[in-house]
C-alpha cells in the first residue's frame, strides 16, 4: 500500500459509521474550514522560519484537510480524491498549452497573456463573464485588493507608470484627515477612507512589484523583534514595561534600532 492510499484509507475508517471516531464522524465542510486555514498558516510559518522538518508535518496536516473533505464529498456521492486530482491536472495542462500542448511563447509576457486568457475562458465557461467573478470573499483583506487589481490591470484598467499611483496615495492620505479632522467625525466615512487609502497602498507595492501581504507580514515580524528587546531593556533599568514613561520606551526603541 502506498502512503497515500494508507492516508485515503485511515480518513474512510476514521468517518465509518459504525466503528470510526466520533468527533470525526460529527464534523462538515462549514466546521472543518477554520482548521483548514489554521493549517494554512502553520504551513507557512514553517516556511518563514525555514523549519523544513516542521514543513513536512505541517504539509502532512494541510494534505489530511483536503482528504477530510474528499472523503465527506465521496460519502455524498459529490466527488472523491481522484476527482480533485484529475480537476487540477486538467486544469494546469489547459492552462500551459505551451508546455502539454502546441502552443508557443517568445517570452514571460506571452505566457501570463496565454494563462489570462484560459483564466477568463473557464470563468465565462462557469457563466462569469466579469474579469471580477470567482475571486474569493474570504481572502484577507489585503490579497483580494491585490487580486481585484491584477485581474483590472490585465483588461487594461491600470496605471502605467508610478506617478499617478503615488499621487493617489497622497489624495487619500489627505482625504483621510479631512475627514479626520472635522468638527463632528463621520465614523463610518472616516473608516470608508481609511479603506480607501489602504487599497491605494496595495496598488503602490503592486506596482513596485511586491505583495503586500507579505511587506505587511515582514513588518509585523520587524516590530515583533523590535518592541521585545524594547521589553529587555525597559527590564534592566528595574521597570515593568508598563511602568515606563513613553520617553524612556523611545529610547529604548531608538537603541534598539541603532543595533541593526
Amino acid at each position: 500500500m502506498n502512503a497515500l492510499d494508507r492516508l485515503l484509507g485511515i480518513m474512510k475508517t476514521l468517518r465509518d459509521p459504525q466503528n470510526g471516531c466520533s468527533w470525526d464522524r460529527q464534523q462538515s465542510y462549514a466546521t472543518i474550514a477554520p482548521y483548514t486555514l489554521e493549517e494554512t498558516y502553520e504551513v507557512l510559518d514553517a516556511i518563514q522560519r525555514e523549519d523544513f522538518s516542521d514543513l513536512r508535518d505541517e504539509l502532512g496536516d494541510l494534505l489530511f484537510q483536503i482528504v477530510f473533505y474528499a472523503q465527506m464529498a465521496s460519502e455524498e456521492g459529490r466527488f472523491n480524491f481522484d476527482d480533485i486530482c484529475h480537476a487540477i491536472s486538467d486544469k494546469m495542462e489547459r492552462r500551459h498549452p505551451h508546455i502539454f500542448g502546441d502552443a508557443t511563447v517568445a517570452n514571460s509576457e506571452q505566457r501570463r497573456g496565454i494563462w489570462e486568457r484560459t483564466k477568463s475562458a473557464e470563468r465565462a465557461g462557469k457563466q462569469q463573464h466579469s474579469a471580477l467573478d470567482d475571486i474569493p470573499d474570504a481572502l484577507p483583506a489585503l490579497m483580494k485588493a491585490d487580486k481585484i487589481q491584477k485581474r483590472c490591470s490585465a483588461v487594461g484598467f491600470d496605471w502605467n507608470s508610478l506617478g499617478p499611483v503615488l499621487a493617489k496615495v497622497y489624495e487619500e492620505i489627505d482625504e483621510v484627515m479631512d475627514e479626520a479632522q472635522q468638527a463632528v467625525v463621520d465614523e463610518d466615512k472616516l473608516e470608508e477612507e481609511i479603506g480607501d487609502l489602504l487599497f491605494a497602498t496595495v496598488n503602490l507595492s503592486r506596482h513596485l512589484g511586491k505583495k503586500a501581504e507579505t511587506a505587511l507580514q515582514k513588518a509585523n515580524r520587524k516590530f515583533e523583534r523590535r518592541f521585545r528587546q524594547v521589553e529587555q531593556i525597559i527590564a534592566a533599568q528595574g521597570l515593568a514595561i508598563g511602568e515606563a514613561t513613553l520617553e524612556q520606551m523611545e529610547a529604548a526603541w531608538q537603541q534598539v534600532k541603532g543595533r541593526e
